[in-house]
């Protein structure tokens, strides 16, 4: 009987162990989520890479995030874009993540921001935005930019954060071309809409967290806007035949410093031709 105790309690003991060590590990250590994207608006050799960072909400991998730094520079994509959530509600000294803008923008001359719902509800807002704007980060609240490469271009489009009700479809969507390849970013997905206006081929969203914590089977718990056990969690959905949404389940957390079965990502998305 005593024995028959003593092994369940060293069971019990090697599950919470386990689940501690998974919890740190999905929490503090990364991956880099790799996802391709097919359209007939680019030719069969035609392709350009764009690295998704999303929900960061200040957190560090490393001094001074250099091993975050030092992957986002090896992986050496096209185009960098922020999917808003940069920092959290709480960040009360900016000095950090304007430090981290910079040597972001010093990897790459292309990047851009759209804001979240954290960034509208902290009271350092403007000093935050206008910081990033001082280190060569390009906001793109409601607004588009054609992004020229070598021998290739592409259409960037940037909402306000929906959850908060300062997106503004207009002003983001003026003079666009539909025949060209049109990435849309926002930091929350706005699940009101049945569809994206016509000429938007990929939407890139944050906000869920992948729902933070995850179970086995049966995927996020819960999810900002979308209550218990939401269907837009994290991954690509195809919306229609001609648009797709891809959430990515971010860097950092919220509330809780805890992240299960979810590890930290960001993504490179490779966008590839099949023909006109």
């Amino acid at each position: 009987m005593r024995r028959g105790r003593m092994f369940f309690l060293i069971f019990i003991l090697v599950i919470v162990l386990s689940g501690g060590v998974k919890i740190y590990y999905d929490t503090n250590l990364f991956k880099v989520e790799k996802l391709e994207i097919a359209t007939s608006k680019l030719d069969k050799d035609q392709s350009f890479t764009i690295l998704q960072l999303t929900d960061i909400h200040n957190k560090q991998f490393g001094d001074n995030n250099k091993k975050l730094l030092d992957e986002i520079e090896q992986v050496d994509a096209d185009v960098i874009v922020i999917t808003g959530d940069l920092i959290d509600r709480k960040t009360d000294d900016l000095q950090f993540v304007l430090d981290f803008a910079d040597k972001l923008a010093m990897i790459n001359s292309n990047v851009y921001f759209v804001t979240g719902n954290h960034e509208w509800e902290n009271p350092l807002r403007e000093s935050f935005i206008q910081g990033l704007a001082d280190k060569g980060i390009h906001l793109l609240d409601n607004q588009n930019r054609v992004i020229e490469l070598e021998g290739i271009s592409f259409q960037l489009v940037g909402v306000g954060d929906p959850s908060t009700n300062h997106d503004d479809m207009e002003p983001a969507m003026l003079g666009l071309n539909e025949e060209d390849v049109t990435i849309m970013l926002s930091h929350a997905p706005d699940l009101s809409r049945s569809k994206y206006p016509d000429a938007v081929d990929l939407v890139l969203s944050g906000h869920t967290h992948g729902g933070q914590i995850r179970l086995p089977i049966i995927g996020a718990v819960v999810a900002p806007g979308q209550g218990f056990f939401p269907k837009y969690d994290q991954g690509l959905f195809d919306l229609n035949k001609h648009q797709q949404l891809y959430i990515d389940s971010g860097l950092g957390t919220s509330v809780i410093d805890v992240r299960m079965f979810n590890q930290s990502q960001m993504t490179l998305i490779t966008v590839k031709g099949v023909g006109k």
